[in-house]
């Protein structure tokens, strides 16, 4: 069979709670950002969401943006490494109830990766992220004969924190340019471009087709403070970018075109998941015959419909008849 999308990525397990601001300033975070954290930092956080109403969930970047996709219709496929624990099992199952073809060794000794995101009542997510195992996803770990049946390979940008799932981002990069699939990547967050961000250009003006930023990370990356500006520049270099503005919608540039797309207006619950599921809408739209205008629009409603509930995955999913009427006005 083919896929629309073969995504590469972390494969964690979200724990989700609604905190007050106190319980950030205690673990002194900086509200917004994601940390990397050990199992014993961990482990104290989540002791510090005993007895909160918790909603559970299989995560990571890639995965929800690849969960998007499926939801709204598209043929999905990951790739991600998780332990032979209850953990990696929840991830397995609820993976495939989804209708991601998930295929992976899981790892006897070790455990899955989680992430405690923290939501506080301006509806910010601070996240902690513990990779575990999926941290020893490995070029080995991607399936060929997958990338070779899709239409794009998709990369989170986490990977490039860690030698070893560098290395299999890299190798699903270099197969899908062999075998003719389209490359998209995500930016994923404004740390990554602080540590990387030379090689993010490298990426950019090489083996990445669609490259996926929101605005502050698209300043970090080019210097520049106006929003088309940092688009434009970005798109001298990919063929596609598409530029998210949180409430005030996104840009997309593509054929040397800028698509400015509104926003949706939403009461905002959690702000978990957006950007994931506005890149899952996104490439649903592009592999399916869309234009990039429809895309983009189908995206923003996605993406507003995910924050203005609990969690990254749709409580409400999008009928065919919806998308169609979605778009149906839009060029």
């Amino acid at each position: 069979m083919g896929y629309d999308v073969y995504g590469v990525g972390n494969a964690l397990v979200d724990i989700q709670a609604r905190v007050e601001e106190e319980l950030i300033r205690q673990l002194s975070l900086d509200k917004g950002i994601m940390k990397l954290v050990d199992n014993e930092a961990q482990k104290q956080v989540l002791d510090q969401l005993s007895g909160l109403s918790l909603h559970t969930c299989a995560g990571g970047s890639a995965a929800n943006t690849i969960v998007g996709l499926a939801e709204l219709g598209g043929a999905a496929a990951f790739a991600g490494k998780i332990a032979d624990d209850d953990i990696g099992r929840f991830f397995l199952n609820d993976m495939l109830s989804l209708g991601v073809d998930y295929r992976t060794t899981r790892v006897t000794d070790g455990q899955t990766g989680t992430c405690a995101v923290l939501i506080t009542p301006d509806a910010q997510r601070t996240m902690l992220t513990n990779l575990a195992v999926s941290s020893t996803l490995a070029p080995e770990d991607i399936d060929e004969s997958m990338v070779a049946q899709s239409k794009y390979v998709y990369v989170e940008g986490y990977l490039l924190t860690n030698p070893l799932t560098k290395d299999a981002a890299y190798h699903a990069m270099a197969i899908a340019k062999r075998k003719g699939v389209k490359v998209a990547f995500s930016a994923s967050d404004p740390f990554l471009i602080h540590m990387l961000r030379a090689e993010i250009w490298e990426l950019i003006e090489g083996p990445v087709d669609l490259f996926f930023c929101n605005e502050q990370e698209a300043k970090s990356l080019t210097g520049k403070e106006d929003p088309i500006a940092c688009a434009s520049l970005i798109h001298e270099h990919a063929e596609n970018v598409a530029l998210t503005l949180g409430p005030n919608g996104s840009i997309l540039m593509h054929g040397g075109k800028t698509i400015p797309i509104e926003g949706v207006a939403v009461n905002a619950i959690d702000t978990t998941g957006a950007g994931d599921m506005y890149a899952g809408a996104i490439l649903y739209g592009v592999t399916s015959g869309m234009s990039w205008n429809q895309a983009g629009h189908l995206a923003s409603h996605a993406a507003a419909r995910v924050v203005a509930q609990m969690g990254a995955r749709l409580e409400e999913k999008f009928t065919p008849q919806e998308v169609t009427a979605l778009i149906a006005n839009i060029p």
